[in-house]
């Protein structure tokens, strides 16, 4: 959905990292709707017709890239930088991959897959997977986030407090995110494209796409949350919840092998269930599986679960 803005930043304002001495790209006044071009994680390397073969010669140097930064006049260290997302303008493609080396179950999978989505965001239809598998697509930007304090290049794919490459979900369309804001301006950047994502993110990967975003940039004086903070328009599951859940859990004094239990129980489950490969039944649940803290009091052992939704396959 195509929304009026007072600016556009194309994604040719890109960069690699966060470093609060970056020339902005844009200064806007509190207030200002803007769009952004945002690119895929990829950078571009990838595109409708990339395959498995290809992820090998992935250069990471190009990876994650953000567009920016803006600058918001009057945002000063302490203050929020309160961001409305207010609309997104999708592309008709995205990709999900194993890339080898990462991933929540990078040592079950060591070797490189890639699926191509294909979807038309103008009908809502339904973005297809395997045999059978239907994916509703939900864009949020995977990574948003201001200039940091610290001096100098910070490595751009990890999340920081001032946001960064946060890949949640739930920054969709009516969202409100609360930024802290460390440097004079903010400089605000966004990239990292998804069309739709589990919580979780497991594979390393969602349906990875890029897409224009538009968002409101407000100032909120001394209001600096201590991390970022945001507000839905509404339920974050509704369009995947009407036929219930297939559930799998990991039960451990460790959350990180309890998760990796989880989500391995899922992908044996999917894959026998639907008989589809389990890289593929990985890919899957990196798109539409929940991961959730299910129970962290009951010491020495903590309850996480893997949530896949059966309308996928309804």
């Amino acid at each position: 959905m195509k929304i009026e803005s007072d600016h556009t930043i194309h994604q040719e304002k890109r960069h690699y990292g966060w470093d609060n001495s970056l020339k902005p790209a844009l200064t806007v006044s509190p207030g200002s709707v803007v769009t952004f071009d945002v690119p895929d994680a990829s950078g571009g390397q990838f595109t409708p017709a990339s395959k498995a073969g290809d992820i090998p010669g992935l250069d990471f140097s190009n990876v994650n890239p953000v567009t920016g930064p803006v600058a918001v006049e009057g945002a000063v260290p302490g203050d929020a930088l309160k961001i409305t997302l207010l609309g997104f303008e999708l592309t008709d493609w995205g990709w999900t991959a194993i890339i080898p080396g990462f991933g929540l179950l990078a040592d079950r999978f060591p070797d490189s897959f890639m699926h191509i989505w294909r979807f038309a965001p103008e009908t809502g239809a339904l973005a297809e997977f395997g045999p059978g598998g239907r994916v509703p697509i939900r864009p949020f930007p995977g990574t948003i986030g201001v200039a940091p304090a610290a001096p100098g290049l910070q490595e751009v794919i990890n999340p920081r407090r001032v946001g960064g490459n946060m890949d949640t979900r739930d920054l969709t369309e009516g969202t409100i995110l609360y930024l802290p804001v460390e440097v004079e301006g903010a400089l605000l950047s966004i990239g990292d494209g998804h069309a739709a994502q589990g919580d979780g993110e497991v594979c390393g990967t969602a349906i990875e796409s890029p897409f224009k975003l538009t968002v409101k940039l407000e100032l909120e004086k001394g209001g600096a949350p201590p991390f970022p903070r945001f507000t839905t328009p509404g339920p974050v599951t509704r369009h995947i919840d009407e036929k219930g859940y297939e559930v799998t859990t990991g039960v451990g004094p460790d959350l990180m092998a309890s998760a990796k239990a989880a989500v391995s129980a899922m992908v044996d489950l999917i894959s026998g269930r639907y008989g589809m490969s389990a890289p593929h039944a990985y890919m899957l649940c990196s798109v539409c599986a929940d991961l959730r803290i299910s129970e962290i009091v009951d010491a020495p052992n903590w309850i996480v679960t893997c949530h896949f939704p059966l309308s996928v396959f309804a």
